[in-house]
């Protein structure tokens, strides 16, 4: 373990020495674990860094009593984590067809902070939006400082200028932007706050990543705008990652 930093009592990210064998895909997730039992619990963590990093940076939620992460929550410097070197993963650029826009829905944003970082990203869509839901605005925070040093990046800083949008909001206390993503999208609010008109097939490409009610809520949504759901082995308008909820 390389660095370990808690955001709230719900949130913390943390960083390891990547593996030399190890290759991934933007977007995708490798099965995670600790060595403190005689059979070791592994969950699903997207890697939240880019392809090029060193380290393999991840973000985490606090469960608990979940079985992993009530103590790799308790991990500091130094200690030892397990990971099967198998990446895969729905959340990649392969899965879907070209478009203008790209609609990045998220209440889990990890696979997204490699996304945004991808110069294939900018390549294959016009503008780019991160959408962030959470409970508190205190937890928006990862994503927030994710999106400032996205500007000082010098391998794509430049790259993103004007393209990348950050549409960040809070349902349990004020912000600037209130809501539930799918209430947001429902009501078109979140179109008309950007600027562009409600999704469509021709113009718009979505990526999901949530709980399981937020990824059936939004990708009902997503259908009902014309968008068809795709996959590594047929690329189509919108995917969803479930790993996550399983």
């Amino acid at each position: 373990m390389r660095e370990v930093q808690h955001y709230t009592d719900r949130l913390f990210r943390f960083r390891v020495a990547r593996p030399q064998a190890l290759r991934f895909r933007f977007g995708e997730f490798v099965m995670n674990g600790l060595p403190n039992a005689e059979r070791s619990v592994f969950r699903a963590y997207s890697v939240a860094s880019p392809t090029w990093d060193e380290e393999l940076e991840f973000f985490s939620i606090k469960v608990p009593d979940g079985p992993l992460t009530e103590h790799l929550q308790k991990i500091r410097v130094g200690n030892t984590l397990r990971m099967r070197k198998k990446p895969t993963g729905t959340l990649v650029n392969d899965a879907l067809t070209p478009g203008k826009r790209l609609w990045m829905f998220s209440t889990g944003i990890a696979p997204f902070a490699s996304l945004i970082r991808n110069p294939e990203t900018y390549e294959k869509f016009d503008t780019v939006i991160l959408t962030h839901g959470c409970r508190f605005v205190d937890e928006l925070k990862y994503g927030q400082d994710l999106v400032a040093a996205l500007r000082e990046d010098p391998l794509i800083g430049e790259l993103v200028e004007g393209r990348r949008l950050h549409y960040p909001t809070v349902t349990r206390e004020p912000f600037k932007r209130q809501g539930c993503i799918t209430d947001l999208i429902t009501s078109g609010k979140r179109f008309e706050d950007l600027g562009f008109p409600r999704m469509g097939p021709e113009e718009d490409r979505a990526m999901i990543c949530g709980s399981m009610a937020m990824l059936k809520d939004t990708k009902d949504l997503c259908l009902s705008h014309g968008l068809e759901e795709g996959a590594n082995n047929k690329p189509a308008q919108f995917v969803v990652e479930r790993a996550f909820v399983d």
